[in-house]
């Protein structure tokens, strides 16, 4: 069942299906030119079932009617998707995930580097959000050379929020001075500097000797026999250096480490890759984290400075779950959680010409609708059909009409957003729909309906 304008395009797609998966069917185009705008009253006026349907299939926006169509006619009626685009979804098995998605074992340690240069009041403001977007742990990043005099009241502060806390120090006094106000955890000590350790009773990241890599398995092993044998936990960061200085060669030190370690707790470090690269970070952290889960790098420390990975925390909380969930189910990390796909959609569905010129032909009214097929954007009205990819250079071609005099002040901001909205996608190959919001994943924001009636234009006496 559908309405007028879409029935061009729901043929269209219901005969592709048919031949794919093998059924016949027919279509009742109901005389109501918005499938929309039907209601289960009106429905029921108009609906002629046919005997040999087995299967009834109402335009989506029906589902709140649905039990009273149900109840009126005692057949088997469902409602389809919104979108007819999406018809073939429908007639295919959604995934379903099990009821341990949300689990993980990877913790995120969420550093503010400089963390001595920022007020009281903007360092917890800052701790608040990290722990907010999905961090377990709060690094405070001291100064190389300048030490932090006032660090265990700042650690103190904190602490009072229930905030978990790592210093991010070389220095012992900062370390021993951050460990006995409340941190639980010190990035990060060597075999010249793990003897402190000894002294501050709490867990510790182990880092080769840096300036000796050749050496970094042997300067682990002395770092993590002297902390064995004082009882004090710790975790190993191998160093991931950034792509160009040693990268690939670095991840297999983490490999080496885990082979040698089978059952010591190891940390990665990713903000060498995600802060040193021009690129996105989501998918960056993805990968980054997927290799965590399979060696069991239970750890992660990142920071979130650079203008293209600051969302870098709540990338890693998603990430976490998505990659544990792969592992633990030993399946491809596909349609299980979709607001990591930021720049481009997971599914676009585009007009073909026959729909768009169909469409452009059946329309009556003299309301705008705004279409994008793979190449260009689509203005349509009545006695109006624009295509184009510049909203200004349409927007001047629609001005030029005589049907448009009526367009005011308006009409044009609506047109001119939606058009702006519409080149955005075309562009990146995103989902575009008339007064929907373009999504961003993670990152998407609700947008209220803003589609405006156009006035009628009075008739000429």
């Amino acid at each position: 069942m559908t309405g007028k304008l879409a029935e061009v395009a729901v043929r269209e797609t219901v005969e592709q299906l048919s031949l794919q998966l093998g059924f016949s069917y027919s279509i009742q185009v109901l005389p109501i030119t918005v499938a929309a705008l039907m209601t289960p009253t009106w429905l029921m006026r108009h609906l002629s079932i046919p005997e040999k349907a087995t299967r009834v299939i109402l335009p989506g926006h029906l589902e709140q009617g649905l039990d009273q169509i149900r109840k009126e006619t005692n057949r088997t009626i469902e409602c389809g998707p919104k979108d007819i685009r999406d018809l073939p979804t429908h007639f295919g098995k959604k995934r379903l995930l099990e009821n341990d998605f949300g689990e993980h074992s990877i913790e995120i340690i969420a550093e503010i580097n400089y963390a001595a240069r920022l007020s009281n009041d903007h360092l917890l403001e800052t701790a608040l959000r990290l722990v907010a977007d999905g961090a377990d742990i709060v690094d405070l990043g001291c100064e190389p050379g300048q030490r932090w005099e006032t660090v265990g009241d700042a650690v103190k502060r904190l602490r009072d929020h229930s905030i978990r806390l790592s210093i991010d120090t070389f220095d012992p006094w900062e370390a021993t001075e951050a460990t006995a106000s409340g941190a639980n955890l010190v990035l990060s000590v060597n075999h010249t500097t793990c003897e402190a350790a000894t002294q501050w009773g709490k867990e510790v990241v182990v880092v080769p000797d840096m300036s000796d890599m050749t050496r970094y398995l042997q300067s682990i092993e002395t770092s993590v026999n002297l902390l064995s044998k004082a009882a004090i936990p710790f975790r190993i960061d191998p160093i991931l250096e950034p792509i160009g200085c040693g990268f690939a060669e670095s991840l297999e030190r983490y490999r080496t480490v885990r082979q040698t370690f089978p059952d010591a707790p190891m940390m990665m470090g990713i903000g060498n890759i995600t802060e040193l690269t021009d690129c996105d970070s989501a998918a960056v952290n993805m990968l980054l984290l997927a290799i965590c889960e399979e060696w069991k790098i239970y750890s992660i420390l990142t920071t979130q400075v650079i203008s293209w990975a600051q969302s870098c925390v709540r990338e890693c909380d998603i990430a976490r779950k998505i990659v544990a969930y792969a592992v633990r189910h030993k399946t491809p990390p596909k349609k299980i959680d979709q607001r990591l796909v930021i720049l481009r959609d997971p599914k676009v569905h585009y007009y073909s010409k026959t729909m768009l010129q169909q469409l452009a032909a059946t329309i009556k009214d003299n309301n705008y609708r705004i279409l994008v097929d793979r190449e260009q954007i689509h203005l349509i009205a009545a006695e109006v059909f624009i295509s184009g990819t510049d909203p200004f250079e349409m927007m001047s071609r629609l001005l030029e009409l005589p049907q448009s005099k009526n367009v005011d002040v308006s009409h044009s901001f609506y047109l001119g957003f939606e058009l702006a909205k519409a080149m955005t996608a075309l562009t990146l190959g995103k989902q575009y729909d008339q007064d929907v919001a373009l999504r961003w994943g993670m990152l998407s924001r609700d947008e209220k309906r803003h589609r405006l009636p156009r006035k009628r234009t009075p008739k000429l006496q």
